[in-house]
């Protein structure tokens, strides 16, 4: 769904919305969830430099701000899941590229936690299907890309973990 000129306003008028909008990403006029994805890629970046506890703990902070934030678009926007909220991407993206902190790898296995996730979360398997239809508000928002975030990244690290017993890629 396309927000007009007051909704993209009512949005971007309060902090929370700057968040929940992936810092605009979720403006994308096409598919703002993959953008979102897309975008988590450039603090990713950065927070991979950090020991494991601290990007855990950084990721857990995010959500719980996820949770407040996409709570005051929903409210504003009056819109149970507004697309433009896509700070529940970078959460579940970045939960999805957690087993690249424990075995370093190509760039191409940071492509592939990024497939996996957005697999995940378009297709939306159980867990993520349960707290899609059930858990409602911003935590609700934030759960199921946590959820999808967990088997993308459970998904990753068996494919690393196999591929550290074989070939390399």
């Amino acid at each position: 769904m396309k927000l007009d000129a007051q909704q993209r306003r009512a949005v971007l008028g309060h902090p929370a919305g700057w968040i929940a909008s992936g810092f605009g990403s979720g403006f994308s006029p096409f598919a703002p969830g993959t953008a979102g994805s897309a975008a988590a890629l450039l603090p990713w970046l950065a927070m991979r430099e950090l020991p494991i506890a601290g990007v855990v703990a950084l990721i857990v902070t995010a959500f719980l701000i996820g949770i407040w934030a996409s709570d005051v678009v929903i409210d504003r926007l009056r819109i149970s899941d507004p697309g433009v909220i896509v700070w529940d991407e970078f959460v579940g993206q970045w939960i999805a590229w957690l087993p690249l902190l424990m075995w370093p790898a190509h760039w191409l296995w940071l492509l592939a936690g990024f497939l996996l996730f957005r697999a995940f979360d378009v297709i939306k398997p159980w867990p993520c299907s349960w707290a899609d239809r059930s858990v409602k508000g911003g935590f609700g928002v934030m759960l199921d890309d946590a959820f999808a975030g967990m088997l993308a990244g459970l998904v990753l690290g068996v494919l690393l973990f196999l591929d550290r017993a074989g070939p390399g890629l």
